[in-house]
């Protein structure tokens, strides 16, 4: 009777305590997220020093970089023509989508003119940023990198995955936001 007390009690004592956390049998660790980070940066060297070579090699124009990454020149510059546009603004402008060797993916025609509210509508990233570094009645051509474009997804069409692009961009009219129009008498 003593040793079923003395196992009963044993039991009771050693079933109350709290149970022990189990570690997974395999670890992943992130491994997917650190090799695609790494493949992006890579990608990202190679197109900058593919967009560094085409600069250097076009002796008829001066190549600006951008803020964003993106490297352009002018067309036709406006000297004192207002400012660039700036968020909320609402601008026309067309554009064009060439390869970086020249191959036309999509046509001013085919995109058509866009009346684009700044940073308030959905254009891909490099195009975004472009529009704010231009003033009315100004043409640049712009070089973006696939991480600037479409990025890895494409566009479903014509446009495939990892692409650099090149764009002719055209902003034909700005029309000021009224906050803005206030603030700058």
């Amino acid at each position: 009777m003593r040793t079923s007390v003395l196992v009963l009690f044993s039991i009771l004592a050693f079933g109350c305590q709290e149970p022990q956390a189990r570690w997974p049998v395999e670890s992943k660790g992130g491994t997917f997220l650190k090799v695609s980070a790494e493949r992006n940066r890579r990608l990202l060297e190679q197109e900058e020093a593919l967009m560094d070579r085409l600069t250097e090699e076009d002796s008829l124009h001066q190549w600006i970089t951008s803020s964003s990454g993106s490297r352009y020149y002018y067309l036709q510059q406006q000297e004192g023509n207002g400012a660039p546009a700036q968020p909320d603004d609402l601008v026309t402008l067309s554009y064009n989508l060439l390869t970086w060797a020249g191959d036309t993916l999509y046509t001013a025609d085919e995109i058509g003119l866009i009346r684009y509210k700044v940073d308030k509508q959905e254009l891909f990233p490099g195009l975004r940023h472009s529009v704010k570094l231009l003033r009315e009645g100004e043409s640049a051509v712009f070089l973006f990198p696939s991480s600037l474009g479409y990025g890895y997804h494409g566009d479903d069409q014509r446009i495939g995955p990892n692409l650099p692009l090149k764009a002719t961009l055209h902003l034909l009219k700005i029309e000021k936001a009224k906050d803005t129009i206030a603030s700058n008498p």
